[in-house]
């Protein structure tokens, strides 16, 4: 089978309405993960040890557990409780669940890389909490978390074909449901690569830009 370029155009407009699709999902999804991250890290480092282990605990479990597998339960099992989501919803709150248990880790090895004697300098200014994580604490700890976080954010955007297992038409459901009708593999196949690929390494381009940046600011 050879490459048609006719097809190709013919399909790009419908490839790139589910090119939106993946991109809303992949921002929401690592907006609303570092969040939830964040909240995760800073109850993992709480001095309520109730508080740290339920946590802690509720981490491990959907960390050690498949996306594809909390997608299908947020999707197919909540409605039985008389929670039913959207399937872009479910996508978007699965991928940010499922992603803030690692956003968590990069949190808290961002906030441990700082010295215990930045938090006792702060004590010992007169430093309220929120000014020594204002001005001591974040300055330091953002820049070495930029580089994995950006990781986490591109590893979100190719987790979003698996939000096709729950019917949201983002570009590879949309590859997929061109080729099942027209038994055409080629070229939508060709096309979503090739998709992933400029915008992965646009991204990575943009993280290296930041990382410098931060480091003129420093």
């Amino acid at each position: 089978m050879e490459w048609d370029w006719s097809f190709a155009w013919a399909i790009l407009p419908r490839l790139m309405d589910g090119a939106k699709t993946t991109v809303l999902a992949t921002f929401l999804g690592f907006f609303l993960g570092a969040v939830i991250g964040l909240f995760i890290a800073l109850a993992r480092r709480s001095r309520q040890q109730w508080l740290a282990k339920s946590v802690g605990f509720g981490a491990d479990f959907i960390r050690g557990t498949p996306l594809l597998v909390q997608l299908y339960i947020l999707f197919f099992v909540l409605p039985s409780a008389g929670i039913v989501l959207s399937p872009l919803t479910a996508g978007i709150i699965g991928l940010g669940l499922h992603n803030s248990t690692y956003i968590a880790e990069v949190y808290r090895a961002g906030i441990e890389s700082i010295s215990r004697g930045q938090w006792e300098a702060a004590r010992a200014c007169n430093l309220s909490m929120a000014q020594t994580w204002r001005h001591i604490i974040l300055p330091q700890a953002i820049p070495p978390m930029i580089p994995a976080l950006s990781n986490y954010l591109i590893a979100m955007f190719k987790e979003t074909p698996l939000l096709s297992a729950i019917t949201v038409y983002e570009i590879m459901g949309q590859a997929l449901a061109i080729a099942g009708k027209t038994y055409r593999y080629i070229e939508p196949i060709t096309m979503v690569g090739a998709f992933f690929l400029i915008v992965s390494l646009g991204c990575a381009y943009l993280t290296r830009l930041l990382e410098r940046h931060t480091r003129i600011i420093q």
